[in-house]
């Protein structure tokens, strides 16, 4: 086995893991709380659950990005992003952006004292926001990695 081919194992690895488990909370989680809290209380429990995997979303993003990147300094496809055939690539790189941007600056700089000061206004409409961003950053994902399992078997170029 190779360095490319142990990078590309754990680089699916840390996406597995990473996208499914915002699948999970998305098509899950999130559905569930409203079940089991009255409004006041869904943020508080979501924030309980939640938290746990966001430490391990920070671990899987980390290493996604690391083998990406890596991946593509050892086969000398930087080139790559210069050919719109390869727009693939273009999204994994925005998706870990945002989720990297998400997980290690948005949410401990102002993103979870936000959601808590709209929750404590509206309690409906802030986990009504949580609901949707979670919606949208999954749908996005999805379509990415399902792009870059084509583009990378070159269906898409």
């Amino acid at each position: 086995m190779d360095d490319i081919t142990i990078a590309r194992a754990l680089h699916v690895l840390a996406v597995v893991h990473w996208i499914g488990g915002v699948t999970l909370v998305t098509l899950v989680i999130l559905p569930a709380i409203p079940r089991m809290a009255e409004p006041a209380g869904r943020l508080p429990l979501f924030e309980a659950i939640e938290g746990r995997f966001s430490s391990q979303a920070r671990l899987s993003v980390t290493l996604a990005g690391l083998t990406g990147f890596y991946m593509t300094h050892r086969l000398g496809a930087w080139d790559r992003f210069a050919d719109p055939g390869f727009w693939w690539m273009h999204a994994m790189v925005l998706v870990w952006a945002v989720f990297t941007g998400m997980l290690f600056v948005a949410e401990p700089l102002f993103l979870h004292a936000w959601v808590r000061r709209r929750a404590d206004r509206d309690p409906v409409g802030a986990f009504t926001f949580i609901r949707w961003a979670h919606a949208a950053l999954l749908t996005v994902s999805l379509l990415t990695v399902g792009a870059a399992v084509l583009g990378a078997h070159g269906m898409l170029y």
